[in-house]
């Protein structure tokens, strides 16, 4: 009988084989693919001083955080929700003099206190890379295309891109299209339903073109150059569609301009990548700014993958052939193997069996013969 103590808190899971061998292998393959283009690695805690960590988080609520009381400072703690805040943070603080631009990455846990439909685990994988000192047109195609062969690396086939402006309601009503905040807030709220009669009912006709200015890349592009009369957002949508330019054949492209879930803390431009046969993003990305420790801001560009999905549909698992060594094998021809990339497993009695035990090989003599 199963008792209580013997389940794990809800949104929690035990990593199995051969899931937990695909996670580490994925999360290699990513993290090599990001340090070939030059992206060092770097590990923060799992924990901070929550008073700390909470500066940080622009877009993210205190209440969604994990926190408990440190026994030794007796200050409250809280487990990280998002990595990328703490890449900040070690920019600002023990890198600050490093030369930029800065290219890190990082791979681990994060936490949420609650889960979602959509997302039920409270803890998931967070894979992703920052290039820091520079938000560039180029520093972004180098972001952008580094995130698309991470996840080719991994396996992923049918990716697609999708583009959007995080910042352009906040320009659009800060000029042609006044709002005031609350206004703001609606407004946002209709075109994330696309939802042409709340913005009529509200008196906003003039975001409807937005609603329509979405879809396949180049045909969402022109409309929203045609929104763009006054030429208003022109740098802005230069930088995208040569962002977009650079990737062209990597990936498919879509454009959803007022797409602001995932982008609380991005400015000009973000992304988001989806892949065939996977419900929801596999990862985001986009241009903020960090903070340095002159009270001053730097440009950065850079992505997060979260690929619980992928692990969970086996990528990364890569079959490898076992070879079973009985009683009294040569141990020496065991390590030859070994050292030639086969996995062995040794019997520990008469009743360990080959096939039982998962092996493909017996060890014959000093030669691995199928089974």
């Amino acid at each position: 009988m199963r008792t209580s103590s013997n389940l794990l808190p809800e949104g929690f899971h035990d990593a199995l084989p051969p899931y937990a061998e695909a996670a580490s292998r994925l999360e290699r393959d990513v993290l090599d693919t990001l340090a070939s283009h030059g992206y060092a690695r770097v590990m923060p805690p799992l924990a901070e001083y929550e008073d700390g960590l909470t500066e940080r988080m622009q877009g993210a609520s205190r209440s969604d955080l994990m926190r408990f009381v440190d026994p030794i400072s007796q200050r409250t703690l809280a487990l990280r929700p998002d990595m990328t805040m703490q890449i900040g943070r070690i920019a600002k603080t023990s890198l600050a003099d490093r030369q930029r631009p800065l290219r890190l990455s990082y791979s681990g846990q994060v936490l949420k206190l609650r889960s979602g439909q959509l997302q039920p685990e409270r803890s998931r994988l967070q894979i992703g890379a920052e290039l820091i000192g520079s938000d560039s047109v180029v520093a972004a195609s180098e972001i952008v295309s580094v995130a698309i062969e991470a996840l080719e690396r991994a396996g992923v086939t049918g990716i697609t891109v999708d583009f959007t402006l995080p910042d352009l309601i906040d320009i659009l009503a800060a000029g042609p299209l006044p709002l005031n905040q609350a206004q703001i807030d609606e407004v946002r709220g209709e075109l994330d339903m696309k939802d042409a009669g709340g913005l009529n009912a509200m008196g906003a006709t003039g975001y409807l073109p937005l609603i329509e200015a979405t879809g396949p890349f180049d045909e969402a592009m022109a409309k929203l150059r045609a929104f763009d009369s006054s030429d208003l957002l022109g740098s802005r949508l230069d930088g995208v569609s040569k962002i977009a330019d650079s990737i062209r054949g990597q990936a498919s492209l879509t454009l959803d301009p007022t797409e602001r879930h995932g982008f609380e803390y991005q400015n000009w431009f973000g992304f988001t990548l989806y892949a065939d046969s996977f419900i929801g993003a596999l990862g985001r990305g986009g241009s903020y700014e960090v903070a340095r420790a002159d009270g001053q801001t730097e440009a950065a560009v850079g992505f997060s993958l979260y690929p619980d999905p992928l692990i969970n549909a086996g990528f990364g698992a890569k079959a490898r052939d076992q070879v079973f060594l009985p009683l009294g094998h040569d141990p020496q021809a065991a390590a030859r193997l070994r050292q030639a990339g086969w996995r062995t497993v040794a019997a520990l009695s008469e009743q360990d069996q080959a096939q039982a035990l998962g092996c493909s090989h017996i060890l014959t003599g000093d030669q691995p013969e199928p089974l």
